[in-house]
């Protein structure tokens, strides 16, 4: 290929850093380190100083913290999505918004060219292109896990050896990590055998369930159109308020997630998570919709929610059919309004209380008490008009 200037998506470990010294090597031009930082913890000076070390004609450090809970995981929770019954999508959503500020990194830095680490068998390849392709069709993709000859994490290190880069994967931490706001994702290594249970020592967002206080934390959540606006009645901004959902979800335990999942290329993948605070958001949320929201509403909404949940897990957050799904998840949110009472406790986050001026539950309809709104005598004909298909059948003989 022909690039005069090149922008890589860089985290400084292993993968990125062997990347960086290839693509300088392999296409002999300007390579910029441009990372992210969407809540993971990281020495940032060090990132800094490492990739001018390792050959960055410069890097670009963007804190996008406050993008990522406002403009990506708060819009992904008011349509409660999730993907194969159990994953909060953490890394998935991620990737739109490092690959959106990579493209303007890139119409910054007058590059001609984009890369990432991605490799060549799982779905962030897929993701970090489409979001290229949807933002900027005109820049060159690079995809060295495609390209080039080293075919292993054993190899890669052996590189970074030859090349005098610092390698962060020691037989301490046998496998691959992502983190951000969201959560953090264990895969590959010790994990790559679904029998194993992964090692405890591994955690580092929660407590072990067992482990966690043996006193129940309550708290109250309160929404304003589908969103979290206030902890027990202290109003929040989205990011310092994910955090300390962050904070209680981890301290009592709740989030932790072990899953065989079915990746987007056809092969299937086991990956372990954390994700504390968004396991406390969407139980919650999900639990005012209870009274919020209308019935047949609801079901529409839910019939929707695994398309939703695929398309960002696919990487097609950047696309027509994506917009459409969110203004219709937005659409149904205006009624949710109100606060839930949780209680923490070892691992489990329990809906224990909800209330809202928009409530649909009327007590003096659903009361067991005598009442003056509803008459028993109607539901008659009611089951009667219901069941009168069933009685053709049972007429027919079968």
């Amino acid at each position: 290929m022909d690039v005069k200037k090149i922008v890589l998506a860089y985290s400084g470990g292993l993968d990125t850093s062997v990347i960086l010294k290839w693509l300088q090597e392999e296409y002999g031009c300007p390579v910029v380190a441009y990372s992210a930082n969407i809540g993971q913890k990281e020495d940032w000076a060090a990132v800094d100083k490492k990739g001018l070390a390792t050959g960055a004609v410069k890097t670009v450090i963007k804190d996008l913290r406050h993008e990522f809970v406002e403009d990506f995981i708060f819009p992904m929770f008011r349509a409660n999505a999730i993907y194969e019954g159990s994953y909060l999508l953490g890394t998935s959503i991620a990737r739109p918004l490092i690959a959106r500020e990579q493209v303007r990194v890139a119409q910054a830095e007058g590059a001609d060219a984009v890369s990432h680490g991605a490799t060549g068998k799982g779905n962030d390849q897929v993701r970090f292109e489409l979001a290229y392709i949807g933002l900027d069709p005109k820049l060159t993709i690079i995809a060295p896990w495609r390209l080039w000859k080293l075919h292993s994490r054993t190899e890669l290190i052996a590189y970074a050896k030859a090349k005098g880069i610092p390698v962060p994967v020691t037989p301490a931490k046998p496998y691959s990590s992502d983190e951000n706001l969201l959560h953090i994702s264990y895969e590959g290594g010790i994990l790559e055998n679904p029998w194993n249970e992964a090692d405890d020592q591994m955690f580092t967002l929660t407590v072990a369930p067992e482990k966690a206080p043996d006193q129940p934390t309550y708290l109250e959540i309160t929404f304003a159109g589908g969103n979290p606006v206030a902890i027990n009645g202290e109003k929040l901004a989205p990011l310092p308020l994910f955090s300390r959902l962050n904070g209680l979800g981890g301290q009592n335990g709740i989030g932790r997630l072990d899953m065989v999942e079915n990746r987007f290329v056809g092969m299937k993948s086991r990956g372990v998570y954390e994700t504390p605070g968004g396991t406390i958001l969407r139980a919650a949320h999900r639990d005012l919709e209870t009274i919020t929201l209308d019935r047949e509403v609801m079901k529409i909404r839910d019939s929707l929610i695994p398309r939703y949940a695929g398309l960002i897990y696919n990487g097609f957050w950047f696309s027509p059919e994506r917009e459409f799904l969110q203004k219709t998840m937005d659409e149904c949110q205006k009624s949710v309004n109100g606060v839930v009472r949780l209680k923490l406790y070892k691992g489990n986050c329990l809906p224990v209380g909800r209330k809202s001026d928009n409530s649909l539950y009327q007590e003096s309809f659903a009361t067991f008490e005598a009442d003056q709104v509803y008459q028993q005598a109607d539901a008659t004909g009611f089951i009667r008009l219901n069941g009168l298909r069933l009685k053709m059948r049972a007429l027919q003989g079968k």
